[in-house]
C-alpha cells in the first residue's frame, strides 16, 4: 500500500484516523496505530511482517539487556544488538551482493563457483527500520534514553506507518516522549492536511512526468541518446527523485502531524546549496545526521589529522552509497560525492566562497547531476559512456530528437519542477500574503488534491523510489 494510492487515501487512512480519535487514553492510541502499521506493512509485505516484528522483539530484549549491565557486558550487548541488526540488513540486502562479487573473483583464479543459495525478497524498508532500531540501542547505550518498558511502544516507533516504509529516519529520543503524551490538535491536523496534499501534488504532478521523460531516454540504448537527451535525462531524473523523495517525506511529517506526532524535517531545497558539503546539510537531512552522529563521530570524526578525517569522510559515503543499493555504482554514486567532499575540506571551499554564488550554484548543480547518473544507471559501463556524453565525447546532435519525447505538458512540468526547487514562499513575504487569504490558500490546496487524484486514477502503480532502499 502506498500514499499514493486511492486505496490509502479514501480508505485506509479515514479508518484509522477514526479509529485513533474514538480512543482517548494514549495507551489504547498507541495499540491501535502499532497494529494499524502492521497492517498496513503487511498488505504488501505478508510475511515479512514477521521479520519486522523479530527485529523489533530482539530490540527490545537487548535495549533492556543493555540497560542493566555496565562497563565489558554493557558493551557486550550493544555489540551483540547491532550485529543481529546487521546481519538482517546483510542477509536480505547484500547477500547475492556479496556472494556475486565472490563468485567472480574466485572465477579469476578458477576456483569452484559458490552455488545452490537461496536469495531472499529485500522486505520494504528494512534499511530504515533497521538503523532506526540501532539508533535506539545506541542511545540507550550512551544513557541518553531509558530502555523503553512497553513492548507496543518501542513497536510503534519502529512501525509507525507514515516513516516506516521510507523514513525520515526517526530518533528515539526525538519521539520517545512522544509515545507517552502527544498534542493532538485541530491546528496540527490543518497543518498535517497540508502537507500531506503538498507532498501527494510534488509526487503525482512533478516527480512522475519527470520520471516519464528520464525512462524514456533511459531505456534506449546508450549509443542511441544524444548529448541534448543525456542532459535532459539527468536533469529530469534530479528533479524526480527530489520531488518524488521530499514528496514521501512531506507526506510522512503530514501524516504524523494528523495523528499528534511531530517528526523532523528531511529535505531543506538541496539544489540551492552552493557547495556539496551544504548539500549533505540539506538533502535527506536525517540520514547525514545519523551517519554523522553514529558512524562519524563514533570513528573519531574531524579530531584527528587531515589524513584521518579523510580516511572517516570516505568510510561515511562508501557505507552511505552502499546503505542505498547492494550495487558497485551505489558505491561509487557514495564515493563520488565524497571526493567532493574532501576537496572542498583541503581548501576548495575557500575558492568557492571567493566566486560569485551563482557560479557556486552551477558548480554544486553540475557535480550533483552528474552524480545522479551513477545513481540511476546500475551498468557501471553504461553510465560513464553517459556522462562523457554528457560532456559532448560520443553523439551530440541537435535537439530534435526530443521532441519525441518532450511535447508542451513536459515542458510547462519540466519548467515547474525548477522553479519549485527554490524556496519561493519565502521570497517577499509571499507565505505571508497567501496566509491573510485563506481562501487562495484552501482553493490551491484543493486544485493540487483534484489534480493528484486524476492524476492517481488514470496512470499505472508508481511506487516511491526510496521504497527500493
Amino acid at each position: 500500500m502506498i500514499f499514493s494510492s486511492l486505496l490509502f487515501l479514501f480508505s485506509f487512512l479515514p479508518f484509522v484516523l477514526i479509529g485513533n480519535y474514538l480512543w482517548r487514553n494514549i495507551k489504547w492510541q498507541n495499540t491501535f496505530l502499532f497494529i494499524a502499521s502492521l497492517y498496513f506493512y503487511a498488505w504488501g509485505e505478508r510475511e515479512k511482517v514477521f521479520v519486522m516484528l523479530g527485529s523489533i522483539l530482539v530490540n527490545f530484549l537487548v535495549g533492556k539487556w543493555i540497560e542493566k549491565k555496565e562497563g565489558r557486558g554493557r558493551t557486550v550487548a550493544l555489540t551483540v544488538g547491532v550485529v543481529v541488526n546487521l546481519g538482517v540488513l546483510v542477509y536480505f540486502k547484500y547477500s547475492r551482493f556479496f556472494i556475486e562479487n565472490i563468485n567472480q573473483l574466485l572465477d579469476v583464479f578458477n576456483i569452484p563457483i559458490i552455488e545452490g543459495l537461496k536469495y531472499e525478497r529485500l522486505p520494504l524498508g528494512i534499511s530504515f527500520y533497521t538503523f532506526q532500531s540501532m539508533s535506539y540501542l545506541v542511545d540507550v547505550y550512551r544513557k541518553e534514553v531509558k530502555a523503553q518498558r512497553n513492548f507496543l511502544n518501542l513497536g510503534l516507533y519502529v512501525a509507525l506507518f507514515p516513516q516506516l516504509v521510507a523514513g525520515p529516519i526517526v530518533r528515539y529520543n526525538e519521539i520517545a516522549a512522544q509515545l507517552i503524551k502527544r498534542t493532538q490538535s485541530l491546528s496540527k491536523f490543518n497543518e498535517g492536511i497540508k502537507r500531506v496534499i503538498i507532498g501527494l501534488g510534488k509526487k503525482m504532478l512533478l516527480a512522475n512526468p519527470m520520471a516519464y521523460v528520464a525512462d524514456e531516454i533511459y531505456m534506449l540504448p546508450v549509443d542511441d541518446i544524444t548529448t541534448p537527451m543525456a542532459w535532459m535525462a539527468a536533469i529530469a531524473y534530479s528533479l524526480q527523485i527530489y520531488f518524488d523523495f521530499s514528496g514521501y517525506s512531506d507526506m510522512a511529517i503530514g501524516l504524523g502531524k494528523m495523528f499528534g506526532f511531530d517528526l523532523a524535517e528531511n529535505f531543506n531545497f538541496p539544489y540551492i546549496a552552493k557547495s556539496i558539503r551544504e548539500f549533505w546539510t540539506r538533502w535527506h537531512i536525517s540520514l547525514s545526521i545519523w551517519f554523522r552522529d553514529y558512524l562519524y563521530i563514533p570513528l573519531g570524526g574531524s579530531r584527528g589529522s587531515t589524513l584521518f578525517t579523510m580516511r572517516n569522510l570516505l568510510i561515511v559515503f562508501f557505507i552511505t552509497g552502499l546503505w542505498h543499493g547492494a550495487s558497485w555504482s551505489f558505491i561509487g554514486w557514495g564515493l563520488f560525492h565524497g571526493f567532493f567532499i574532501l576537496i572542498e575540506r583541503v581548501g576548495f571551499d575557500k575558492i568557492l566562497k571567493r566566486i560569485p554564488f551563482i557560479f557556486q550554484h552551477i558548480y554544486l548543480l553540475l557535480v550533483v547531476i552528474f552524480g545522479w547518473v551513477f545513481f540511476r544507471i546500475e551498468n557501471w559501463g553504461d553510465a560513464i559512456f553517459l556522462q562523457k556524453t554528457m560532456l559532448g565525447l560520443n553523439r551530440i546532435d541537435s535537439l530534435s530528437n526530443l521532441k519525441i519525447i518532450m511535447n508542451n505538458y513536459y515542458w510547462m512540468v519540466f519548467i515547474l519542477a525548477i522553479i519549485f526547487c527554490f524556496p519561493l514562499l519565502k521570497y517577499k513575504n509571499v507565505h505571508e500574503k497567501i496566509k491573510r487569504v485563506k481562501l487562495i490558500e484552501v482553493l490551491g490546496l484543493l486544485l493540487i488534491f483534484l489534480l493528484s487524484i486524476v492524476e492517481m486514477a488514470s496512470n499505472t502503480y508508481s511506487p516511491f523510489i526510496y521504497f527500493r532502499f
